[in-house]
């Protein structure tokens, strides 16, 4: 499955697709970028509730398919715009990380 085609599942609320045909092959949660860093793997969809520019970076480095914020975290406009520049996936869900978890395992 790619990130587009999670995006239009319906599921999940795109923020910013820049690099949407990137083809996701796991999944990664957890909100310690450091830890996250250096545990996901290029090709993951990270789920988390962090809302700073250091997910860019962080998501960047990871080499993740995107990025999903649970709990309908919002992000600035810098964030965003640096996440185009980077080519860095975003998707939103409104739910709770447990709840988001379980949707995405339903669909992948």
């Amino acid at each position: 499955m790619t990130v587009l085609e999670l995006a239009e599942s319906g599921a999940f609320d795109p923020v910013t697709l820049p690099d949407p045909d990137r083809t996701i092959t796991g999944v990664y949660i957890g909100d310690l970028l450091s830890w996250v860093m250096g545990r996901a793997h290029s090709g993951d969809v990270w789920i988390t509730i962090m809302s700073n520019i250091n997910i860019i970076a962080v998501a960047s480095l990871a080499d993740t398919a995107c990025i999903l914020l649970a709990e309908d975290v919002e992000l600035s406009e810098d964030i965003l715009n640096t996440a185009a520049a980077k080519d860095v996936n975003i998707l939103r869900s409104k739910s709770g990380i447990y709840d988001t978890a379980l949707t995405l395992s339903h669909l992948l």
